[in-house]
């Protein structure tokens, strides 16, 4: 490279002292040193300014094949990525779909066992309140019943001792006292029956509550984000589970 610079440096030396034309810029120059000085700097030069030249000549082609493929790398990618959301949007379909389907087979079975659950609680419900009513009734007429043998045995009585002031006063005390006791079982019986019958329907009422809370654990459930699916293994082991298994 170094003998580069001096066979430049040997022409310029040569044009600069060499004879001028007359009435002309131009010059007289010895025609074997000059091509022999430029022979030698076309070989002094290094290759790689040769395959420099060469990928500045292939630069345009190069550039456009670059172009091209980074174009179908674009394009494949775009393609691919819209293949991708499409189906993602398939699947979150289907995901929300089935959550839906469950959702709805749900609350169709809590409505159900709510449904069952309010039958047999009002069947229950009725059975009671007739057999208290038959018992209080039953008790009613025992205690009318014994009013009227002990009121016909007082008059028996009162009518056999009429002469005796102090036996008939017995006898109407003790019919009063027969029949305080018939009155006072009877509502005795009226007040168990009543008792009983706030214990089952507060009983029912909490029932319903559980199933009221397992209706809207359910919608809840629906109203999850698709990132976060339905997952029935948990709520089967929630307070629904609880409910049904104590029913």
């Amino acid at each position: 490279m170094y003998r580069v610079f001096e066979a430049l440096d040997e022409l310029v030396t040569i044009v600069e002292e060499a004879r001028s034309v007359p009435m002309t810029s131009g010059c007289v120059v010895p025609r074997g040193d000059v091509l022999e000085l430029l022979d030698e700097v076309r070989d002094s030069y290094p290759s790689e300014l040769d395959d420099a030249q060469d990928v500045l000549d292939h630069r345009d082609e190069l550039v456009n094949k670059a172009k091209s493929e980074a174009d179908d790398s674009l394009n494949s990618a775009r393609s691919e990525a819209e293949k991708t959301s499409s189906e993602a949007r398939a699947e979150a379909e289907k995901m929300l779909a089935d959550a839906r389907e469950r959702a709805d087979e749900i609350i169709a079975q809590a409505r159900a066992e709510a449904e069952q659950t309010i039958n047999n609680a009002r069947r229950e419900y009725e059975d009671h309140i007739a057999r208290a009513q038959s018992e209080s009734d039953r008790m009613v007429q025992a205690g009318r019943a014994a009013y009227d043998q002990s009121v016909h045995e007082g008059r028996a009585e009162q009518a056999r001792l009429v002469s005796e002031t102090e036996v008939v006063q017995q006898s109407q005390q003790e019919a009063k006292r027969v029949v305080d006791e018939a009155h006072e079982e009877a509502e005795r019986l009226r007040s168990d029956c009543d008792a009983y019958v706030d214990s089952r329907l507060a009983d029912f009422e909490e029932l319903l509550g559980r199933t009221l809370r397992t209706v809207g654990k359910g919608r809840q459930q629906l109203r999850r984000p698709i990132s976060a699916p339905f997952d029935y293994e948990e709520w089967q082991t929630s307070e629904h589970g609880t409910a049904v298994s104590e029913h």
